[in-house]
């Protein structure tokens, strides 16, 4: 005997037994996904960048064209200030900065004879003049003001910064762009940072300039596109990495000499998203950091490409909060030679 057919099931009803299942099926792969994620993440990372010289590396040209050795972070300091400014193909921007920093470091210095700086140009593997550019204001200053250090090839910002920093004697040491995008003398103001935060735990402290009171207006003047990527990016490092500070990109940093030592020995990202993974790492050392707001203009002929560049930064966030997370990256501290 036939059995009587059953009346098909309400569409509603239909629906409401296969939302959840179909949501259990999201959460299952998003989470699948995200283990793939992981373990891509890890299998993939490099052990630390090579803190190696080359030999040509571990020279700088003094202003009478001979060979000095250059000192190294591990030695005591002795200047109150160094600069390091990371360049590539900078030869056309390059001298409106010099001549900026150098008018004020040298006015300065006159008013107070006790203050003593250096400005090192660290040329990342330049196929344009930089180096030539750079020498005239060390033939000018002299080599214990202005120091050139000419790399064999590309590092990217991050690893240029970080061979500059390596090679400084400043008690406090001032990472400043090679565009001049950021007024010189607002290092004043990023000092008065440095300075609001002692003590300084084990003398560590990391002052930021900051351009984010501006952001309204780089926001008229940009698409709609270049915007969402923008809020985008600064959502991610936020979300993933650093939830202190609102302008990680700003150039314009002040690290106090042991700062700087223990972050760029422990960094692995050499190029753009270098300076979240610093302030990533200065915050899992409980290192004090300031925010403080600088005049900054923007200057054509930046290296950054808006689509490529900040797709790359975005992979990058995501694996640097991976990479700690799953110990494929450790805090740990390399010395370069």
């Amino acid at each position: 005997m036939a059995l009587p057919l059953q009346p098909p099931l309400p569409l509603s009803l239909s629906l409401s037994l296969s939302l959840p299942a179909a949501a259990a099926a999201l959460a299952a792969l998003a989470a699948l996904l995200l283990v793939l994620i992981c373990a891509i993440a890890h299998v993939t990372a490099k052990k630390m960048p090579t803190l190696h010289r080359h030999e040509e590396e571990k020279f700088f040209v003094n202003a009478e064209g001979r060979k000095e050795p250059l000192p190294s972070v591990h030695d005591p300091p002795t200047r109150e200030l160094s600069v390091v400014v990371p360049s590539y193909n900078e030869e056309d921007r390059l001298p409106l900065m010099m001549d900026e920093a150098l008018d004020y470091l040298e006015k300065r210095q006159k008013r107070d004879p006790s203050f003593t700086y250096e400005v090192i140009v660290v040329n990342d593997g330049s196929k344009d003049q930089t180096t030539k550019v750079a020498m005239q204001y060390c033939k000018k200053y002299g080599s214990d003001k202005v120091r050139v250090l000419s790399l064999v090839k590309n590092r990217g910002k991050g690893g240029a910064v970080r061979m500059g920093v390596f090679s400084s004697r400043g008690k406090k040491i001032l990472m400043a762009d090679a565009d001049g995008a950021t007024k010189f003398a607002d290092i004043e103001k990023v000092e008065e940072g440095l300075k609001n935060l002692r003590p300084w735990p084990n003398q560590m402290a990391i002052s930021c300039g900051s351009r984010a009171h501006l952001e309204k207006d780089s926001v008229a003047k940009r698409s709609y596109f270049r915007t969402l990527l923008m809020y985008g990016f600064h959502f991610l490092v936020w979300f993933l990495c650093v939830k202190e500070i609102r302008d990680t990109q700003c150039g314009f940093k002040l690290l106090t000499r042991e700062a700087a030592l223990r972050t760029f020995s422990t960094l692995h990202i050499e190029r753009w998203a270098f300076d979240v993974e610093l302030l990533y790492i200065a915050q899992r050392l409980k290192i004090p950091i300031a925010e403080v707001a600088v005049n900054w203009t923007e200057i054509e002929g930046s290296k950054l490409v808006p689509f490529w560049s900040w797709l790359q930064m975005g992979r990058d966030l995501l694996f640097i909060r991976l990479r700690y997370m799953t110990g494929a990256w450790k805090l740990e501290r390399r010395k370069c030679n």
